[in-house]
C-alpha cells in the first residue's frame, strides 16, 4: 500500500484551494460597461487577455422553424497581435461555399463563412468594419442557412463607440 506523507498532500491540497478559485475568476467574462445595444467585456484565455464588445439584433427576419442566439463581436487580442476582429454568430450553420452580406449605413462589405460565423477576409477589412460599427447608426447582416433560408438581421449601433473605447483601453490598445 502506497502512504502519503501529511506534508505532500498538504501542498498539493493548498495548491488546488489556492489555484483553483484563480481559475474559475479568470476564465468568466467580465463586464466593462454597457452602453444603448452594446455590451464590452474582458476575460483571460490561457494566461492573456481578450477584450470584446458584442450586440444582438434588434431585428431578425426570415422564413426559419429554428434558430440560435445571434451576436455581433469585435474582438481585440493584443498577445496576439490582432485588433478588431469582426466576427458573426448567425444562430444556424450556412449554406457551405456561401457568403455574407454585412451593410453599415451605406458601407457595404462581404464575409466569408464556416460552420455558424461568418468573417472578414482580413486585417484590413476587419478595422474598416469596426470604424464604420462606431460611427454608424444601423447594421445588417444577410446569410444564407445550409438549408437554403435567407435571413436579415439590423442591429442598432446605439452604444458601439462607448463599448471599443472600453475595450481599447482595458486591452491596452
Amino acid at each position: 500500500m502506497l502512504k502519503i506523507t501529511g506534508r505532500p498532500s498538504l501542498i498539493f491540497l493548498m495548491t488546488l484551494l489556492v489555484s483553483f478559485p484563480v481559475y474559475a475568476k479568470t476564465v468568466k467574462p467580465q463586464l466593462l460597461v454597457q452602453e444603448g445595444d452594446w455590451k464590452a467585456y474582458v476575460l483571460i484565455e490561457n494566461g492573456q487577455k481578450v477584450c470584446y464588445m458584442v450586440s444582438q439584433p434588434t431585428k431578425m427576419e426570415g422564413k426559419y422553424s429554428s434558430r440560435g442566439d445571434v451576436y455581433a463581436l469585435v474582438t481585440h487580442r493584443p498577445s496576439e497581435n490582432t485588433r478588431d476582429v469582426f466576427s458573426y454568430i448567425t444562430g444556424y450553420t450556412y449554406k457551405g461555399g456561401s457568403s455574407v452580406s454585412l451593410k453599415i449605413d451605406s458601407k457595404a462589405f462581404k464575409l466569408f463563412t464556416q460552420g455558424d460565423t461568418a468573417w472578414a477576409e482580413d486585417a484590413t477589412t476587419d478595422r474598416k468594419i469596426a470604424a464604420s460599427i462606431r460611427s454608424g447608426s444601423k447594421m445588417t447582416v444577410e446569410g444564407t442557412s445550409s438549408r437554403g433560408t435567407l435571413t436579415t438581421d439590423t442591429f442598432s449601433l446605439k452604444g458601439s463607440g462607448v463599448a471599443y473605447k472600453a475595450i481599447s483601453k482595458e486591452c491596452g490598445l
